[in-house]
């Protein structure tokens, strides 16, 4: 069984930069794409962004897009979510997860593996 820990979490002001880890215990890991996902308080999980096995596509949420980027070092087993311009909406639990399910890499439900998450908070 795989197991994820994510780390890079903290408290930051709107228009900061945060880079978010996640550290799978299995070389295995490298086999499967990964992603990252948030949940706010109330609301429900939603996906940020996943990348395929190889690095080799990436795929995010139209709210991240373009101030967020997802990669992996498959010799780390460890996959990275560097977001930057952050806004108080961004204000969530992140949770990493290894992607082993055939289909879309945005339903939290083709995921297993869950890390524990890490709190990003962004004040305004």
């Amino acid at each position: 069984q795989v197991q994820l820990v994510e780390s890079g979490g903290g408290l930051v002001q709107a228009g900061d930069s945060l880079r978010l880890s996640c550290a799978a215990s299995e070389r295995t890991f490298s086999n499967y794409a990964m992603g990252w996902f948030r949940q706010a308080p109330g609301k429900e999980r939603e996906f940020v962004a996943a990348i395929s096995w190889s690095g080799g596509s990436t795929y995010y949420a139209d709210s991240v897009k373009g101030r967020t980027t997802i990669s992996r070092n498959n010799t780390k087993n460890t996959v990275y979510l560097q977001m930057n311009s952050l806004k108080p909406e961004d204000t969530a639990v992140y949770y990493c997860a290894v992607h082993r399910a055939s289909g879309s890499y945005r339903l939290a439900a083709l995921y297993d593996y869950w890390g524990q998450g890490t709190q990003v908070t962004v004040s305004s």
